[in-house]
């Protein structure tokens, strides 16, 4: 068996209210970022972010940012999440954290922060990380 995972974050759990519409809203996420999403009885995944559906009073609150292979690619995430049901919370364009850091953000269903991030040119060490057993 093998998995793939990324340099810094081994997963991102997230308990949510409404199974059906956050997985509207991941499904179109990860397809604007061509990135697979993996459905399951209960639960869905794309490599290091875990999603499940949790009691009515339990579900998550958090920030996080998937990155993007360019700048058209942020305009997509943007444009697919809020057709899924996302809410704007800040449209496509550069940002002061650095030069050519180029992002969007938008709230999920559950009102988690999720942001799309491009950081302009760069060379990756790796795509991601293969594990095998």
């Amino acid at each position: 068996m093998e998995t793939r995972r990324g340099r810094l974050i081994d997963h991102l759990h997230l308990r949510v209210k409404d199974l059906e519409a956050s997985k509207r809203f991941y499904k179109a996420s990860m397809e604007a970022l061509d990135l697979p999403l993996v459905e399951g009885d209960g639960y869905f995944f794309c490599d290091e972010l875990w999603v499940d559906e949790g009691p009515a009073d339990v579900h998550s609150h958090a920030h996080f940012a998937f990155q993007a292979k360019d700048e058209a690619a942020v305009r997509r995430w943007h444009a697919a999440v809020l057709a899924a049901g996302g809410r704007d919370n800040g449209g496509p364009g550069e940002r002061d954290y650095h030069p050519g850091y180029y992002a969007a953000f938008a709230f999920d269903p559950d009102g988690n922060n999720v942001e799309a991030v491009y950081h302009g040119p760069h060379e990756r060490s790796a795509d991601s990380v293969l594990i095998t057993w």
